[in-house]
């Protein structure tokens, strides 16, 4: 018992210590705001950090509904929780990994916006002109919550509620920043590539869905994992509401404005996840299989994360390209996985790995500069390689760092603390044996 609570006594400890750090560093602006902004993108981009951030609960209604019953409080938690741990590193150093002065490309200075010194004084960011520095920082944290939050359907049902949360911040600080920073900072790695990325296709899913395949073979599979009852399928459905409604603050809000290109993005993700819906669900009829409630679900986020990456470059009717490919090709790795040992529970990597991968590809295949004056160079289907060789090359390289890495934080989590439940806690549910909750 004194172990286990000289464990619980340094989370504490260092909380404390922050907050102390924050009662001294007040971060109060030097030199008053001068800068103009459109009232209009403002009001926008408020709009698009609130819908971006009711995703995260949206997919705790999502991943809840889908595993056991004795497993929802806590599967849930994994997501809510990410809003509280991700926002605190945001505000202390998170914010200036991603977007402080560059390090070598890879990431930022962690001392740029310390305790978000700067910030609220700070000229606009050169991608956001018309709104405030802070706003556009906040906007950018909704991006980092949701991230870790999609890896958990890969660990549902057998994961430590405090492992999960030292893991997360590795995750943070080790793939997720490293990863933002090379693709959206202009002295980006990738970005000096010319990867484009309008909303978070490589950043976000491909980051975590990668990391949830890692985690899967890692943590290897449940107890119980051939018996596979979900709890609610009405709170799948619940969850793929909210997601689709926040996901146009997040493919529309990256616009950074009220403009005809957030109406474009908000065209494309609207197209491509009715269509990646449809197809999920016929192509499941062609081959015998009714039409489900859970795959019209899957289907809509499928399209949803292969759209995001290309949402602000490529036209409304190959949006519905992109979705359609997506399903199909997310429904045959889910099949493949199925048939697998590994134990993806909520098929994280299939929907949101594949999907991101299947989007940064055909973001190379479809973007045109008609779209979006950020490209520089037309699309594969333009007849131009150039676009679609970096993307190619980015792939790899991002697919090998994410994997390396998230391997690599999972051996170094399940050294300082065990990863998985035992058996007895498995077999009691997570809800119980991690909280003392139960539905």
């Amino acid at each position: 018992m004194s172990t286990a609570q000289k464990k619980s006594l340094f989370p504490f400890i260092l909380m404390v210590i922050l907050v102390v750090v924050a009662f001294f560093n007040p971060s109060l602006p030097e030199n008053g705001n001068e800068y103009e902004y459109n009232a209009a993108d403002v009001a926008w981009m408020l709009t698009s950090t609130a819908l971006v951030l009711i995703m995260t609960p949206g997919l705790a209604y999502f991943y809840g509904g889908m595993v056991k019953k004795k497993n929802v409080i806590s599967t849930m938690l994994q997501s809510f929780i990410c809003m509280a741990v991700v926002a605190v590193i945001w505000i202390a150093f998170g914010f200036s990994l991603v977007f402080g002065e560059s390090i070598g490309g890879v990431i930022g200075n962690p001392m740029s916006f310390f305790m978000f010194n700067g910030v609220l004084d700070h000229e606009p960011w050169g991608g956001a002109p018309t709104i405030p520095f802070t706003l556009f920082a906040m906007y950018q944290l909704k991006f980092a919550i949701i991230t870790p939050a999609l890896i958990t359907g890969a660990f549902a049902e057998r994961i430590r509620f405090t492992s999960y949360i030292l893991f997360i911040c590795l995750f943070f600080i080790f793939i997720y920043a490293p990863l933002a920073h090379a693709t959206w900072h202009p002295d980006g790695v990738l970005f000096k590539m010319g990867v484009l990325d309008f909303a978070g296709g490589t950043v976000v899913h491909m980051s975590a869905g990668l990391t949830a395949l890692a985690s899967a073979i890692y943590l290897k599979q449940g107890n119980e994992c051939k018996e596979h009852t979900p709890a609610r399928i009405t709170y799948v459905l619940l969850g793929t509401g909210l997601l689709w409604f926040g996901w146009f603050g997040f493919n529309a809000g990256s616009a950074f404005g009220a403009t005809a290109l957030a109406a474009t993005a908000m065209a494309t993700t609207t197209a491509a996840s009715g269509a990646a819906a449809l197809m999920y669900i016929l192509f499941d009829a062609a081959r015998g299989t009714k039409p489900s409630a859970m795959g019209t679900c899957i289907g809509v986020v499928v399209g949803l994360v292969a759209i995001t990456p290309a949402a602000g470059f490529v036209t409304v009717p190959h949006s519905i390209v992109i979705g359609a490919v997506a399903a199909i090709i997310s429904r045959l790795l889910i099949d493949w996985r199925t048939k697998s040992n590994i134990d993806d529970t909520l098929d994280v990597f299939p929907s949101h790995g594949v999907g991101g991968m299947v989007g940064m590809i055909l973001t190379g295949v479809f973007a045109h500069s008609a779209i979006n004056g950020a490209v520089e160079t037309n699309g594969l289907y333009y007849g131009e390689t150039g676009l679609f060789t970096a993307h190619i090359i980015g792939l790899i390289g991002a697919t090998v760092f994410i994997l390396v890495v998230a391997f690599i934080l999972l051996k170094v989590t399940d050294l300082i603390t065990p990863l998985r439940v035992n058996a007895q806690e498995e077999l009691e549910g997570l809800d119980l044996s991690q909280h003392g909750e139960k539905l």
